[in-house]
Formats: structure tokens, sequence, C-alpha cells
């Protein structure tokens, strides 16, 4: 039962880092407070986000939350296998391209070392949050290969949720501040979070 605990402890403690961090920032709008808080937030999300499904792989294993929890496994199992298949193909590919664009284009990464300058090439043209997208469809990749309603019921209420309103509450405000006009640009053209395949 720890890992269920730290699982959702972690969604709750996220969520409340991007809320206060967030209201503290718009209160204090400078580039050095945007990235002294980014910092901050993001070890959160490492903590809260990242480290919780990891523990869990090992302690006690996906497929066995809904044991401990008295619920029903998600039905149609070969269904779910392949939807995982599906959701992690694009999801990995997201997390693979956009941590090389990061380096090679913003001369940082997805974290701790901040992006020195806009990203707006290759999947960047079409959608803001290429590797926020990858995340989720991960997550909810690991949530159908495990066949387990609670993971399932983490992911899509909890960590998806919580990472969004990350995205929209407090990331939009800290790369304004960082990148000014730019960015805001950059936000008028590019959709936020669904990939656009057409020109814009």
């Amino acid at each position: 039962m720890f890992t269920v605990y730290y699982t959702l402890i972690g969604i709750v403690a996220f969520f409340i880092a991007a809320l206060v961090l967030g209201a503290w920032l718009r209160g204090h709008r400078t580039q050095e407070n945007a990235e002294r808080s980014s910092r901050v937030v993001h070890f959160f999300f490492f903590v809260g986000l990242v480290a919780p499904p990891l523990v869990a792989i090992v302690y006690p294993g996906l497929t066995r939350f809904d044991a401990l929890l008295g619920l029903p496994s998600l039905p149609f199992k070969p269904f779910c296998i392949a939807l995982a298949i599906i959701l992690a193909i694009p999801g990995l590919y997201f997390l693979a391209v956009t941590n090389k664009l990061l380096r090679s284009l913003g001369s940082g990464t997805n974290a701790f070392i901040l992006t020195k300058k806009i990203v707006d090439d290759d999947i960047y043209k079409r959608t803001r949050n290429p590797m926020s997208l990858g995340f989720y469809l991960t997550a909810l990749a690991l949530a159908f290969a495990s066949s387990s309603t609670f993971v399932l019921l983490a992911a899509s209420l909890g960590l998806i949720p919580a990472h969004a309103f990350f995205l929209k509450y407090f990331e939009e405000v800290e790369l304004e501040l960082r990148f000014g006009e730019s960015y805001l640009e950059y936000k008028k053209s590019v959709p936020f979070l669904i990939p656009r395949f057409t020109k814009g």
C-alpha cells in the first residue's frame, strides 16, 4: 500500500507546488524568479509524478495494484495490450525526439538545465508540448499494458490533469518571463497539446 499512497500523495504534492509557485510567480514576475521556481517545480515533478510509477514497476508491480485495492482489472486483456502498443509508439517517440531537440536547438534539457531559447522546429511546429503529450501517452500505455484499473484512474484522473494544470498555470507564465515576446508569438501560432498536421 506504500506505493498507492506515494502515487496519490505525489500527484497532490505536484499539483500544490504548481499552484503555489504559479501564484507566487505572478506576483514576482522576473526572469530570475521564473528560472528558480521552474527548477523547484520540476523537482516536484520528478519526485511526485515520475518516481512513483518507477517504484511501482518494481514494487508491488503495476499488475498487483488492483488486487491490493480490491478493484477489478481492466477487461479484454488482448485489446488492452494492443492499445498499450498503439499509445506507446508515439509516446516514446515524442519523449525521445523532444529530449534531442531541447539539447540540440535549445541548449538545455527538459528540466533543471533550462533551455536558452524557444525550440520551435520539427515537432514543436505542430504542438507546444510534445514532450508532455509523450509523457501522457506513455502513462496511459503503462496502464493498459498492466490492465490495471487503479493505474488507469491514477493516470487519467490524477497525473495527466495535474500536469496539464502545471503547463497552463505555471509553465506558460514561466516561459513568457524567460523568453518574452518570442514565446507569446509562438504561443499564438502553435496549438497547446494536440498536434496540428496541416500548415498553419
